[in-house]
């Protein structure tokens, strides 16, 4: 009997580990982060008092994650079930004195609306498409047993929450179906070709279901122009990533291929090629994530989470893992999913 890969457990892991090593490495240039860290590839795991400290994107992903799991105790997954609970999440997240590690403004502006009782489509940032809306989308594409409109339609929830420009919905419904393939055995080398067809194939459809009247927030003609507007935009992104995937020198800042990461679809798409330059190699794939001129940290937490779901729990070394800030949670929220 073969070993279950632990795919779950994997992704939440090498999130962290991810987010952790670029933590202090955002906001500098490379040559910076060469001064300060050495030779990118042994870039070692950035330690306090025997800590991996997180940023917000890891918080935020915890956040999320309690809010499914509290969801999915009370019921069939449906919107107003998972909506309360994850909001519920958020606010907590911003109120809690560990909101200290250079959260996004959007984030921060919208939980602050969130906390009371205005309809949550009031409190979106429609303009926004901060790469906060997809960092932390990752365990939607873990949890079993959801259909792909399920699937789908919270992983753009989650985002509208905070970020309602409809890129941030589309780069954030990408990012979970690229953690879901990966995590189902898909093979790499096909990947980006999946989520182009993916995004074409949702390109005319908006999750009113799951968004409600958020596209009227906008100044978009109809629900479709909205939608339209996101899912063109990431397919531009991927189209770019697409033609360096197999070309792209390792040795260059990949911001420099696919864009810094600060908004939603190039975070998904320097996320998406970090990892795809060593899909065997997932230390090597963090590394070069976090050495990066972009929003490092979230670009390598993505790298993290895509190399988690594609290789497993075994993925990251023990004593890598032992030290993430939160590690009993993170393994907690990986076994309910992988059980």
């Amino acid at each position: 009997m073969t070993k279950q890969k632990q795919a779950a457990t994997g992704t939440l892991m090498g999130l962290a580990l991810g987010d952790a090593l670029g933590f202090p490495t955002e906001f500098n240039d490379v040559p910076a982060i060469l001064a300060k860290c050495g030779p990118w590839r042994t870039m070692e795991l950035p330690v306090t008092r025997g800590t991996a400290y997180i940023t917000d994107d890891t918080q935020m992903t915890l956040a999320l994650a309690r809010g499914i799991r509290t969801a999915m105790d009370r019921g069939p997954f449906a919107p107003l079930r998972l909506a309360r609970p994850v909001r519920d999440e958020f606010v907590d997240w911003y109120h809690s004195p560990e909101n200290n590690r250079a959260p996004g403004n959007t984030c921060l502006r919208a939980c602050m609306l969130l906390d009371g009782d205005r309809p949550w489509q009031d409190a979106s940032q429609i303009g926004s498409k901060g790469c906060g809306a997809n960092m932390r989308v990752a365990p939607l594409g873990l949890v079993p047993g959801l259909s792909e409109e399920q699937r789908a339609g919270a992983a753009q929830l989650q985002a509208a929450l905070t970020h309602g420009h409809p890129t941030g919905l589309a780069a954030s419904d990408l990012t979970a179906r690229a953690v879901w393939l990966l995590a189902q055995g898909v093979d790499p080398a096909g990947l980006v070709g999946q989520l182009r067809s993916y995004a074409y194939e949702n390109r005319d459809t908006y999750h009113e279901r799951w968004l409600g009247d958020l596209w009227n927030r906008s100044q978009d003609p109809s629900a479709l122009h909205f939608v339209r507007r996101g899912w063109d935009e990431c397919l531009a992104v991927l189209e770019r990533l697409d033609s360096v995937q197999r070309t792209a020198d390792p040795e260059l800042d990949p911001c420099t291929y696919t864009g810094d990461g600060w908004i939603a679809e190039e975070a998904l798409a320097t996320g998406l090629l970090c990892f795809l330059l060593f899909p065997g190699d997932p230390l090597t794939a963090l590394r070069r994530a976090a050495c990066t001129r972009g929003d490092s940290d979230s670009i390598a937490a993505l790298a993290g989470a895509f190399a988690g779901a594609h290789l497993g729990a075994d993925a990251w070394p023990a004593e890598w893992t032992a030290r993430i800030e939160h590690r009993d949670e993170l393994l907690e929220l990986g076994a309910l999913w992988d059980a």
